[in-house]
């Protein structure tokens, strides 16, 4: 069932980097989820370079995550990207789900990097 659920995750994924893809102008904002864990980062497409990225095992967000809930820490993880990507003046951005659900942990990052300032 594991299998299963992985593969239809990484063909829906497909399905959205057919049509999202980001430049230096306005970069992908690419969701990892694991279970414990969340990763964000902003990627530019035209030459396969990360810009920025941000996830709950950062160095200087790991202290402040502590207890906190996992949708919260994602929110957190959301904030911290795009308070990193507005010090490289990237304001804007293309949200790429990865084929998870908008939902939950994937939809709390995305609440958190908007009101850090980042639109998409």
């Amino acid at each position: 069932m594991r299998k299963l659920n992985i593969d239809s995750r990484a063909r829906r994924h497909m399905h959205i980097r057919k049509k999202v893809s980001g430049s230096a102008l306005k970069p992908r904002l690419s969701v990892f989820r694991s279970t414990g864990h969340i990763y964000a980062q902003l990627i530019d497409d035209e030459t396969g370079v990360t810009l920025v990225a941000a996830s709950s095992l950062s160095a200087d967000l790991k202290e402040s995550l502590g207890s906190v809930k996992p949708s919260e820490r994602s929110k957190l993880v959301g904030k911290a990207i795009a308070e990193r990507a507005l010090a490289k003046d990237i304001d804007t951005c293309v949200f790429d789900r990865s084929g998870y659900a908008y939902l939950g942990r994937v939809k709390a990052l995305a609440d958190g990097a908007r009101e850090g300032g980042l639109k998409f």
